[in-house]
């Protein structure tokens, strides 16, 4: 072989470190602008918050130091999570005058989410600042804000945050005063790390960032360990509550007397997360003094897959009464695979706790359930078997009346959600006036999305409809502002019309925002939601995007962007969702961007996995492919699409289908593939809806994984994955050893690994970065593939 020749092969497999790529500059120009804001609204409906989100952090700040223990990833310089639902900025907003205050927030800090007093006459915000985590109180009368003096917050594990139903007291969780230094690691080990089992079975799904050694126990026990406390938000006194200890959760009862206390204690797991260690239930009074102990339960290491731990669960005050705890408990042992009359109850204990009542016993797995403000109760369940959800109200004897049900895939029948106040730690209380409780939903019909706003009589099992979007508009409820559904906060928006917020006021309509078009060039694409079949008869769906200046009868390059679903029939599977009366505009590594490089969009589209609950995936393969053939013959025959010119693209679960597509089909030129998982036999408990074992069903998890068949990918295909992606399955080394696969069976392969960035990316470098790479990708594999 001459030398030429074996530096050109030898390039062909060559890794590289690389600096980030920029992406085009109309596409940067996008990502600058900002975002619509995410809203708060206060429990007494007077004020809400236009919170600014803080987008596309740096490299940089992705890259400070970071601890994964017992399943929480923990920046160990402010004692708080690693990544955090951030805000840069604040407004207050009058709803009576719609006068807008900016908050001031401290230099170097962010926002945490907004926490509304009770009575919605003060906010709370968790600061994040590089070195700490603190309070900072708003005063929603005038928008002045003042710093809570001392509060070193700890919100490594837990809530580290809530009111009282006083308005005046906050619960926090601070950093112990007395805590010493970080445990530091012997530099030579005192023997081997060891794990052992009883001889049970102990299914669990594939965690991450869990605890591999005794010094990371310590480090847990350092970082998670928090000091109860009271503060005065009036005089900002300090009232230490208890000994430090992990709390899963903190809360005080309605009346203030009582605490309810859920301890994590020892022995740890190495295989399961925090959620799963013994945990203590406890109760004290308000001095921190310990008053009962309801539960002690045990390190959860032997939940049934799918199912739910045993003993007290999903503990909650009841808001209309003083002093009673509520919770739910298994009747069949926590395995949904047992046969039992009943699979919850609903218990309660009042102060002073000394006995225990039997509220209502469901017989499907309790799913949601959400207090009323007259203390009843909104429950649902679902069985799993049948997809049978059910909704219910539990009256304040005890009795249990069934209000709607529906099959859980059926967008057509969904009811809505109840319409509540929000307080405290994003507990919700659904309002109730005259036996009636509000609904909003998506609205979901043949046509699309229609979104609405429904009055439910309680007694009557009567809805009449109060507000829906217009043709033409896609309009949601944020929120109702009284318990009649006259006067709203809504957004709105249109394919020409940027979202704006709105107060609706018995049918007239103002604006709190006005947001101009960042991306006015995207105002040329032309969207549209495509009906079809596939061969077997069932219902499918994309919506169809074309690029900017598009001529029509040109067949262009089209990207095919996808996430399979199952679903029990036919009926439910081609059900049609989204609306094409949204705004363009997309952010983050959105595919969406290929529009702007000449490309139309097949999004969404359709690709259900159709059967049985327990066999679905038995013909996945079969059906992915039949849904994608559907999908380019549809877009072939509506004349927007060169058959020989078509990418496919995924994140996720979307990322195994591409792999699999390009696998199993020869109807694509390449494939991106983002964050997935392809070999299941990594995923042994499960994956996705699957429910049985790789040793229950081996021919079926080996047929499903494309790692398997990667000698049959004879299509380019990008493969992207975040190299700390926590992602339940996804681990990188599903991405990493995929590219080996394919590359040692001489496909064409490229592996991208985003340092610091874990299941989605978030970093600017990040976005840009694989945005350029999946451009550059389809640009040459599949727009100019002839050449």
């Amino acid at each position: 072989m001459n030398r030429a020749l074996f530096c050109l092969l030898s390039l062909a497999v060559l890794p590289a470190q690389s600096t980030y790529k920029r992406a085009p500059e109309n596409i940067r120009r996008i990502l600058s602008s900002p975002a619509t804001p995410a809203v708060s609204i206060s429990p007494a409906k007077s004020h809400m918050l236009l919170l600014e989100p803080d987008r596309y952090p740096p490299i940089a700040e992705l890259a400070q130091p970071m601890l994964r223990l017992a399943g929480s990833r923990i920046n160990p310089r402010n004692n708080g999570p690693r990544v955090i639902l951030a805000y840069r900025a604040a407004r207050l907003v009058n709803l009576t005058t719609l006068a807008q205050t900016p908050l001031a927030v401290p230099a170097g800090a962010k926002l945490g989410r907004a926490n509304w007093s009770p009575n919605g006459a003060s906010i709370a915000f968790l600061t994040y600042f590089e070195d700490r985590i603190g309070v900072l109180l708003v005063d929603a009368a005038s928008g002045r804000t003042q710093p809570v003096a001392g509060a070193q917050i700890n919100a490594a594990f837990g809530d580290a945050i809530d009111w009282l139903a006083d308005s005046r007291h906050l619960l926090l969780q601070l950093v112990p005063a007395s805590r010493g230094p970080e445990p530091k690691a012997s530099a030579v080990p005192g023997g081997p790390d060891i794990q052992e089992t009883a001889g049970k079975a102990s299914p669990a799904p594939t965690y991450q960032d869990l605890l591999k050694s005794e010094h990371d126990e310590k480090l847990f026990d350092y970082y998670a360990t928090s000091q109860a406390a009271l503060v005065d938000t009036a005089t900002g006194k300090v009232q230490t509550l208890s000994k430090p200890a992990i709390f899963e959760s903190l809360s005080v009862s309605p009346d203030g007397k009582y605490v309810l206390a859920q301890v994590v204690r020892r022995p740890y797991s190495w295989v399961l997360p925090a959620a799963r260690f013994p945990l203590e239930i406890q109760i004290w009074t308000r001095e921190g003094k310990l008053l009962k102990t309801l539960a002690s339960l045990p390190l959860a290491d032997r939940i049934p897959l799918e199912g739910v731990r045993t003993g007290p669960r999903s503990l909650a005050w009841i808001p209309a009464r003083p002093a009673t705890l509520s919770w739910w408990e298994a009747l069949d042992g926590g395995n949904p695979r047992e046969k039992a009359p009943y699979r919850d109850r609903l218990a309660a204990s009042a102060a002073p706790f000394d006995s225990t009542q039997e509220i209502t016993k469901l017989e499907e797995r309790r799913s949601s359930a959400s207090f009323l403000s007259d203390g009843r109760l909104w429950v649902s369940d679902y069985d799993r078997r049948t997809r049978r959800t059910r909704q219910y109200i539990l009256g304040q004897n005890g009795e249990l009346v069934e209000l709607l049900s529906r099959n859980r895939d059926d967008k057509y029948r969904d009811p809505g959600t109840p319409q509540g106040t929000v307080s405290g730690d994003d507990r919700r209380v659904i309002d109730v006036a005259g036996d009636q409780i509000l609904l909003a939903g998506d609205g979901a019909s043949p046509s699309g999305d229609h979104p609405f706003l429904d009055r439910f009589h309680l007694g009557t099992k009567q809805k009449s409809r109060l507000f829906q979007s217009e043709n033409g508009y896609y309009e949601t409820v944020v929120g109702a502002l009284n318990p009649e559904g006259t006067r709203l906060i809504t957004r709105r928006e249109s394919t020409t019309e940027p979202p704006n917020y709105y107060l609706f006021d018995k049918g007239k309509r103002t604006a709190i925002t006005r947001f101009t078009d960042p991306a006015p060039e995207l105002r040329q694409v032309t969207k549209r939601l495509v009906s079809y079949k596939r061969a077997d008869g069932v219902s499918l769906k994309f919506t169809l995007y074309l690029p900017p200046n598009y001529k029509e009868g040109t067949r262009l390059p089209t990207v095919v962007w996808a996430y399979p679903k199952d679903y029990a029939d036919a009926d439910t599977a081609g059900q049609v969702s989204g609306s094409q009366d949204r705004f363009v505009m997309p952010s983050g590594a959105s595919h969406f961007f290929y529009l702007l490089a000449g490309y139309a969009i097949l999004d969404d589209a359709s690709l259900p996995v159709v059967g049985d609950s327990e066999s679905f995936n038995d013909t996945y393969l079969d059906q992915l492919v039949a849904g994608a053939r559907a999908a380019i013959e549809k877009a072939v025959e509506l004349g927007v699409t060169d058959p020989r010119r078509v990418g496919v693209g995924g994140h996720s679960y979307g990322g195994f289908m591409t792999a699999n597509l390009l696998a199993h089909s020869d109807l694509f030129a390449a494939g991106v593939a983002r964050s997935g998982a392809y070999n299941r036999t990594l995923t042994p408990f499960g994956f996705q809806s699957e429910r049985r074992t790789l040793w229950e069903k081996p021919d079926t998890y080996l047929r499903m994984s494309p790692f398997l068949s990667a000698h049959k990918i004879n299509e380019p295909i990008l493969l992207i994955h975040g190299q700390a992606d926590n992602n339940t399955g996804t681990f990188p080394i599903q991405s990493e050893r995929m590219y080996t696969a394919v590359r040692g069976n001489g496909g064409t392969v490229r592996l991208v690994m985003l340092p610091h960035e874990s299941h989605g990316y978030a970093a600017r470098e990040s976005v840009e970065h694989t945005l350029a790479e999946m451009i550059e990708w389809f640009d040459k594999h599949v727009k100019n593939r002839d050449r």
